[in-house]
């Protein structure tokens, strides 16, 4: 009846309604619910984690964060007033194969991962890719080497051209920004793609102590971490942009997964935790265990 008070007199929607006139003004000049007034606080709250997300998170995420925070609440209350506000999670979905299949046989490795993307402890197993980010003055493309154990973008390099620098710059990164033990054996998985098969590359992993891994051909899945961080990228950041010049791309790109992703995104299979924190509880407890 409030809600319509503009467009029905109060006593047409009273009959209609089967209840008197006196009972909605009583109505009226009661105060506002403690459940009430409480909602209305977490919504807000609610309203201020979504922004902070990028609009990106739905509410899954968004009550982790707000667990994060100390707020007690369930998620299906979070849903339920997410609903009513209208606040989702910003998506688009589009699929694009990326980098060229190497026809040759030579430099082609095994698929050693298998697909197993649980790994236990950092600098086990990394995972590369490329892929392609539009712009006004043509293609922008993407280079990345992330930790599977955390799912952090450890090497990003992007450039004009699709050459073999890209493969090589993101792992040089990669292993300046780690500092891998010279005990310790690195096993890197990417396609079959002829930044991966070049000599140059495999010159580069084998002077590490780098063994490579490649998918099978035409099999997407087997770099599914990698296609994952993509797919997450494009739909809720690239194909909400407009980039006019390639350094636009890159400075926004840069933003979005050194300062957002790796530092702030939750992720379900990390427990809800963004890469930086799942490896910083990783660190403590391991220190936790050493000093016991």
């Amino acid at each position: 009846m409030k809600e319509n008070a503009k467009n029905f007199s109060v006593g047409k929607m009273a009959s209609v309604l089967q209840v008197s006139r006196g009972a909605y003004y009583k109505f009226l000049g009661r105060n506002p619910s403690k459940r009430s007034l409480e909602n209305k606080r977490l919504t807000e709250l609610i309203k201020e984690v979504h922004e902070e997300s990028l609009e990106t998170y739905g509410s899954p995420r968004i009550h982790a964060e707000l667990k994060a925070k100390g707020e007690v609440c369930s998620r299906k209350r979070v849903s339920t007033l997410m609903k009513r506000e209208g606040i989702k999670a910003k998506m688009i979905k589009r699929r694009k194969r990326t980098t060229i299949v190497s026809k040759k046989k030579k430099g082609v490795f095994p698929n050693l991962l298998d697909q197993n993307f649980e790994v236990e402890k950092p600098n086990t197993v990394y995972a590369s890719d490329i892929t392609y980010i539009p712009t006004e003055e043509g293609w922008l493309y993407l280079s990345v080497t992330l930790d599977l154990f955390s799912r952090k973008v450890i090497g990003m390099t992007m450039e004009n051209r699709l050459e073999t620098s890209l493969s090589i710059k993101a792992l040089e990164q990669a292993l300046k920004h780690r500092k891998i033990p010279s005990k310790e054996e690195v096993l890197h998985h990417s396609d079959r793609g002829v930044q991966y098969t070049s000599e140059k590359f495999q010159r580069l992993a084998e002077e590490n102590k780098i063994k490579l891994s490649m998918s099978g051909k035409g099999h997407c899945y087997d770099n599914a971490v990698v296609e994952s961080f993509f797919h997450t990228l494009k739909t809720e950041h690239v194909f909400f942009e407009r980039y006019r010049t390639r350094e636009e791309a890159m400075v926004s790109l840069f933003e979005y997964i050194e300062t957002f992703y790796n530092r702030k995104r939750r992720h379900s299979t990390l427990g809800y935790l963004s890469p930086e924190e799942f490896e910083q509880k990783n660190e403590k407890e391991n220190k936790r265990v050493l000093s016991v």
